[in-house]
């Protein structure tokens, strides 16, 4: 197996400066399908950045023999990775500040549409796509998938963790899906070109948490072996397949929001349970009485008490199998 690193240019700066990153490609000694993954898309979301470090190591340790070819971008928004931000401020992308709704982005566009144009030259040569996102401490570790995508659906069944969402888009979602751009991510954009591709959201951003590191690790060795890239077979359980659900509780007001202290992401509930109070810190009054809005699995829940109206307080997704 054969391992090189490249670094490249994603795009200018006003200054001239350039904007770059590193691309790693391990090549096996045998045939087999390529495998395009990157992370840190979003800057703050870091525990991706490990994971491939750490696949890295078990790529090139002795012994090891690749059937294809893996490559990896262990930082794909650098701009982001510097600030520890989910969007790069206006000054640098007025008009599309989050990368993950610009693909596959456009050569003489705007920064991010021409640093997705760049990546996206090695997502088209692969056979399939992960792209590693980590939520905040206040979600479950899933992967996504798009709805109706068998290829897409085996890849995140092979990641191995206990919940897979499944995305509807375009006219099937809701009016939330298109009035977020959410068309233009890679996961969309990819499966749309025909390249299976997945999402996994390994909870905690900012912070390296070996949970969800080693969720990650777990997972990717998973799917090379789904595919054949690796030899042996993927370790996953059963899974739960649940809707991806766009809509979610917000806060009716600015306040502290208490959770009670007998919740936690991952549980089942039904419509209308309490799940905290949200009130006001110098009156007590309280706000609102916080409630699921349906019956599912509760996969986020914010942990950060001081909220503003309209911040989401939890999630809900909809089981579709079991």
């Amino acid at each position: 197996m054969r391992h090189d690193s490249e670094r490249i240019t994603l795009a200018r700066l006003p200054s001239g400066g350039k904007v770059k990153t590193t691309v790693h490609t391990y090549e096996g000694s045998a045939d087999g399908p390529t495998v395009y993954a990157q992370a840190a898309q979003h800057g703050h979301e870091i525990n991706g950045t490990e994971t491939l470090r750490r696949v890295h190591d078990r790529l090139t340790a002795d012994g090891t023999e690749l059937a294809g070819r893996v490559v990896a971008v262990p930082v794909a928004d650098p701009l982001t990775f510097d600030r520890v931000s989910y969007t790069t401020p206006e000054q640098l992308d007025s008009v599309n500040r989050n990368m993950n709704r610009v693909w596959p982005g456009d050569a003489d566009g705007t920064l991010h549409e021409r640093m997705a144009a760049t990546l996206w030259e090695y997502v088209a040569d692969a056979d399939a796509v992960l792209d590693l996102h980590t939520g905040s401490a206040d979600m479950l570790t899933h992967v996504v998938f798009m709805e109706g995508d068998a290829e897409s659906r085996a890849l995140a069944e092979a990641f191995g963790t206990d919940l897979l969402l499944s995305e509807e888009a375009g006219e099937d979602a809701d009016a939330e899906w298109d009035a977020r751009d959410f068309g233009g991510k890679l996961r969309v954009v990819a499966s749309r070109e025909g390249i299976p591709t997945v999402t996994p959201e390994l909870a905690h951003n900012k912070h390296l948490v070996e949970d969800a590191v080693e969720a990650g690790v777990s997972g990717t060795l998973n799917v090379l072996r789904h595919l054949g890239l690796l030899a042996g077979d993927p370790t996953a359980d059963d899974p739960t397949v649940a809707r991806n659900h766009l809509g979610r509780v917000t806060a009716d007001d600015s306040g502290l929001f208490r959770v009670d202290p007998d919740r936690e992401v991952g549980e089942r509930v039904e419509a209308g349970e309490r799940v905290g109070t949200l009130y006001d810190p110098t009156s007590y009054e309280v706000l609102q009485r916080v409630e699921t809005d349906r019956g599912g699995i509760l996969y986020s829940l914010t942990q950060e008490a001081t909220v503003t109206a309209g911040e989401k307080l939890l999630s809900v997704a909809l089981v579709r199998e079991e």
